[in-house]
């Protein structure tokens, strides 16, 4: 059953808010899976707070297009699926690599990482990517090391000039009467 002009566009218009709102975007092929796989896939990105939709090809197109994407050859091809990264891609990007490597029926094709165009090899690269909470804790330790060393050396003569007023003091106090 053909949809009607109207329902199109409400369509393209829910592409392009999901595409706008996303920091990344992974296409792939799902030629094979079965509507369990399907589901299992869609709970498991929701989960990663994202969305994975099988969207139309000319639809999709034509939305990637009005929003400013450039469509590299292929990813609008056969059966296409689109998940949405709303919050965290390298999560995103591990669910689906994950799927793909568990269940031959799903291919990545690539995706958009900030509306420019990567090939699938990038998502999985990205897939490798510690979680942000790790690459956060990360980063912190590396601003805080240096810090802490400074701190260290700056604070050590202070240190042995109060050990040596210590010593003398130990030295010359009077002994303890018995």
């Amino acid at each position: 059953m053909a949809i009607t002009k109207k329902r199109k566009n409400e369509v393209i218009d829910l592409y392009k808010k999901w595409a706008s709102d996303s920091q990344a975007l992974f296409l792939a092929e799902y030629t094979g899976l079965t509507m369990k796989d399907i589901d299992d896939l869609r709970n498991k990105v929701r989960e990663a707070g994202g969305e994975f939709h099988v969207v139309k090809n000319t639809l999709g197109k034509r939305a990637f297009e009005a929003e400013g994407f450039p469509i590299p050859e292929g990813f609008f091809e056969g059966s296409t699926a689109i998940s949405f990264a709303f919050k965290d891609p390298p999560v995103l990007a591990k669910i689906m690599a994950d799927f793909a490597r568990a269940n031959e029926s799903l291919k990545i094709k690539g995706g958009y990482l900030d509306k420019e165009p990567i090939r699938a090899e990038s998502v999985q690269s990205l897939a490798d990517l510690p979680p942000l909470a790790v690459m956060q804790a990360r980063f912190l330790g590396l601003l805080i090391t240096p810090a802490s060393q400074l701190v260290r050396t700056l604070a050590e003569p202070a240190r042995q000039l109060a050990s040596v007023l210590q010593a003398y003091v130990d030295k010359n106090a009077p002994a303890p009467a018995s």
